[in-house]
């Protein structure tokens, strides 16, 4: 199992573990970034360990090969001036040298390979980490957006529709009563102000006749004959 496996492998038991204790999930999301980060920083580290051997085994490996071919050119030299178990001992701690930096460059291939595969693993880790940064702030939108919504359902639960309904038609029928009392009253007092001047108008004939009959007593006719309702006789011209 690869180490961004067992990295995951402990993420989601630590976020089995918090959804156990909790419901939030916007405090499960973000604690799961988190120590992805966490992760992240520690995978760094490693990889930074590891270049750091490398680089220290690539200056060792270098180091005794240089030291290696010194010894050779000695034993060249010893050569030279016809010494011969002085230039053996020459090669002697020349293959020493160059056996101990044989022995570095194996070392030094795998530790290469090591921080090829641990650099590989940050990469894929800086991925999966901005991938879930984006889901995690694309489901706590949605969580928050499913919570405002459970809450408005659970207030228009709470109110009634029946009596809303209710209360709207009752009120509905109050407007209309007080428009019917309203027209009432305006029609009665339209009533009222006919019958004054109903009022009025009788009273002119009566103060009409009362005028007439006292002029016929002054000229001496009978006021109490009624008054004729035939027409006037017209005067014939042909008589």
């Amino acid at each position: 199992m690869g180490l961004i496996d067992r990295i995951f492998r402990v993420i989601r038991a630590n976020i089995n573990s918090l959804v156990s204790q909790t419901e939030d999930p916007e405090k499960i999301l973000e604690q799961a970034v988190s120590e992805m980060q966490d992760n992240l920083i520690q995978l760094r580290q490693a990889v930074a360990g590891a270049i750091a051997t490398q680089k220290r085994t690539e200056r060792q490996s270098r180091q005794n090969q240089s030291t290696a071919e010194e010894w050779y050119r000695r034993a060249q030299l010893a050569l030279q001036q016809n010494q011969e178990e002085l230039a053996r001992q020459a090669l002697t701690k020349r293959k020493s040298y160059q056996e101990t930096a044989e022995a570095l460059q194996a070392q030094l291939e795998q530790q290469s390979s090591i921080v090829t595969r641990l650099k590989q693993d940050m990469r894929t880790l800086e991925s999966k980490i901005s991938e879930a940064k984006t889901k995690k702030d694309m489901y706590i939108a949605r969580a928050r957006s499913a919570e405002a919504t459970q809450r408005l359902n659970e207030m228009l639960g709470n109110v009634t529709t029946g009596n809303t309904l209710g209360a709207f038609e009752r009120m509905e029928e109050k407007v209309i009563q007080l428009e019917a009392q309203s027209e009432a009253i305006a029609s009665l007092g339209t009533a009222d102000l006919e019958k004054k001047f109903l009022t009025i108008e009788d009273t002119d004939d009566i103060d009409t006749e009362l005028a007439s009959m006292k002029a016929q007593i002054l000229t001496g006719k009978n006021p109490t004959a009624l008054p004729s309702t035939e027409p006037p006789a017209t005067n014939n011209p042909s008589n």
